[in-house]
């Protein structure tokens, strides 16, 4: 399971960030954001996107030199 619901990139959140939301679609509502992960290794935010055919794939990286804010699932 993913914790990451939300991450922004970008220095201005309100003003010029980029959001991204798991379950959001994209490219021209083909995929829709599967889920993001922050990846150990690499220390960069990855973000998957899934089809119509339910193939995963990744499909953007941020590293650590951008500011990204991240919004985790909270369930109480």
């Amino acid at each position: 399971m993913n914790d990451i619901r939300k991450i922004s990139i970008g220095p201005d959140y309100k003003g010029g960030a980029m959001h991204y939301i798991v379950g959001q679609k994209v490219l021209g509502n083909n995929y829709d954001i599967y889920c993001i992960k922050r990846n150990p290794k690499t220390s960069s935010v990855e973000v998957y996107i899934n089809n119509q055919k339910n193939e995963v794939t990744l499909w953007k990286e941020f590293n650590h030199t951008i500011p990204i804010s991240i919004e985790f699932n909270i369930d109480f």
